[in-house]
């Protein structure tokens, strides 16, 4: 049996079947540039639509600095652009919004990897669409970068890297090109809209030179780093992408299971690992992103997976070194991915808030309990019948429990911060596999509960944190009895957010995708297109300062058949 899966974003090795997918698609122009898309969904449109909002923004004055426009992406190389600052609002900044726009040439490309870079920080972590005969995708991202104003306040040299094949391989006319815009928009702080409080020093790992390859499980990305001696509170927001042979870890099987099951190894469990100078000190879960070429190029058309083409962060607290790492000597952070199996691609930002009186602070860390990996429990009730049938289902959990906590002695007086956390992973997948049959289902769910305490002169408040990431594919790749076959492909995807608990001054998101589709084949392989095909995605955030958003959209044979908004948010 063999599974669609995906292309390699990362090299210009194609996997022969979904070569076999692309093939059908025409000739693209061999000159474009960026279609900037309408701001509402249009009904009857194929192209790339997510009921994500854009970022909430001062009413006020802004100026907006072009990174680069009509940005060509047809090779390999890295695009060097560069910044200045705007003349026209000088900070400090309630408010700095990163944007971008693309647009893919009608054609036949699969979905690459873009990653942009400022003063060595990241602004954008994203995929691409992929393209079609009749379908020249354009598309609008955005992302709030104000806790990045410090790279912002002094001109920089930045790197855009998005990798693209353009050409012949295999007899197959690769001709997709990609363009971009991108732009920073700043808001200057007013009497109305205040200065937002962002770090005094962000630092980015790896910096200008993009994302780093960790291929194993013993791959680690350590960068040293001096910082201020007045360091009071520290985070670091990591992207881990899995890409070539883990870009679908959760459907790998333990070692031992790999030719009985036709999988990945390393098991359906990954999880990315923060340390300094070698201490376990975070733990950031893997989001199961899905490309627009994943699985089947259909589910993704036009409603692409959460998150695919603009990828969160993860925020991990290191409050609590904040001590230790204001002690002026050089440190070191480590990235390392758990169960990492060729490959991951990760980048981070480091950002330190310093203290605004004094130029050192002591301190240190005062207890921490975080073990350096997980141990997963696999339960194995895979068997194979006479006849070769394979049947059963494999069941992977790991379950975290972790207390860091340090003090750090501030103009404001001593200050003790605990992180407290629970990261929780279970995921059933289970099997039915034959001469004729390749059936996969996956329950899959991580969840990180618990809460940051700070305590103050006697005071202590706690920031209850809580995110869930459900998801489920069925998969089923059947050969009929006349040689042909269908796989028919259902899949649901949740982002669930909560910090600062319920109530006024709390906020949360609850980001669901669910789609379906069947490829058919006729009895000599040949592609003969797809059926049953729809989507959906549903986008309800509350914030206290915003206050509700909704939208929710329906897609049905690859085009947009309603879009509604409100429909979420309960009247006060």
């Amino acid at each position: 049996m063999m599974k669609i899966l995906s292309p390699r974003r990362s090299n210009s090795a194609l996997p022969a079947l979904a070569i076999a997918l692309v093939a059908m698609i025409g000739v693209a122009s061999l000159r474009a540039q960026v279609v900037v898309v309408p701001p509402k969904p249009v009904v009857g449109s194929g192209n790339p639509i997510s009921a994500t909002p854009p970022v909430a923004v001062p009413g006020g004055k802004s100026c907006t600095v072009t990174l680069f426009e009509n940005l060509e992406f047809a090779d390999y190389n890295t695009k060097n652009f560069t910044y200045t600052p705007p003349s026209g609002c000088p900070g400090p900044w309630a408010k700095v919004v990163f944007t971008a726009d693309f647009t893919v040439t009608a054609g036949t490309q699969y979905d690459r990897t873009g990653e942009f870079f400022l003063g060595g920080a990241n602004i954008y972590f994203g995929t691409t669409a992929e393209p079609d005969t009749t379908l020249s995708p354009s598309w609008h991202v955005e992302r709030d970068v104000t806790d990045l104003s410090s790279v912002f306040t002094a001109a920089q040299a930045g790197t855009a890297l998005l990798g693209n094949y353009v050409g012949i391989y295999n007899g197959v006319d690769y001709n997709g090109i990609i363009y971009a815009n991108a732009h920073l928009i700043f808001y200057p702080a007013s009497f109305r809209d205040r200065a937002a409080i962002v770090p005094s020093v962000v630092i980015g790992l790896p910096g200008n030179s993009g994302a780093t390859a960790l291929n194993t499980p013993t791959s680690v990305y350590t960068q040293t780093v001096t910082l201020p001696t007045n360091v009071t509170s520290a985070y670091l927001d990591v992207t881990a992408q899995s890409q070539s042979d883990d870009e679908f870890w959760y459907t790998c099987v333990p070692n031992a299971l790999t030719s009985e099951l036709e999988s990945c190894g390393g098991t359906g469990f990954r999880e990315t690992e923060i340390t300094i100078d070698g201490t376990p000190a975070g733990v950031a879960p893997v989001y199961p992103w899905i490309y627009t070429g994943g699985i089947d190029p259909f589910l993704w058309q036009p409603i692409p997976g959460v998150q695919t083409l603009n990828f969160v962060p993860y925020r991990v607290d290191l409050t609590p070194f904040a001590g230790l790492l204001a002690d002026g000597a050089t440190h070191s952070v480590g990235i390392q991915v758990y169960n990492a199996d060729s490959y991951f691609q990760v980048a981070a930002n480091l950002l330190v808030y310093t203290d605004p009186f004094l130029k050192k602070v002591t301190g240190g860390v005062d207890t921490n309990t975080l073990t350096a990996e997980p141990d997963p429990e696999i339960t194995n009730s895979i068997t194979t019948s006479a006849s070769g049938v394979v049947t059963g289902s494999v069941v992977t959990t790991s379950n975290r429990k972790y207390s860091i906590s340090g003090h750090v002695n501030t103009s404001f007086g001593p200050v003790r911060t605990t992180v407290n956390r629970t990261v929780d992973f279970a995921q059933t997948e289970t099997f039915d596999v034959s001469s004729t049959q390749d059936k996969q289902d996956i329950v899959q769910k991580t969840t990180v509960e618990g809460d940051t305490e700070t305590s103050v002169h006697g005071f202590s408040t706690r920031v209850p944190v809580s995110y869930v990431y459900p998801f489920t594919l069925g998969y089923n790749y059947v050969v009929n009895a006349d040689g042909s076959a269908y796989q028919t492909t259902q899949t649901n995807q949740q982002d669930l957010v909560n910090i600062g608990g319920p109530g006024p001054f709390g906020s949360s998101l609850s980001n669901t995708v669910a789609a379906q589709d069947t490829l058919n084949w006729d009895a000599s392989g040949n592609f003969t297109g797809n059926t049953n095909n729809k989507s959906t995605q549903s986008y309800i955030s509350t914030d206290p300062f915003t206050g509700c958003y909704s939208e929710k959209l329906t897609s049905a044979g690859g085009v947009l058949t309603a879009a509604v908004s409100g429909s979420g948010c309960h009247p006060w």
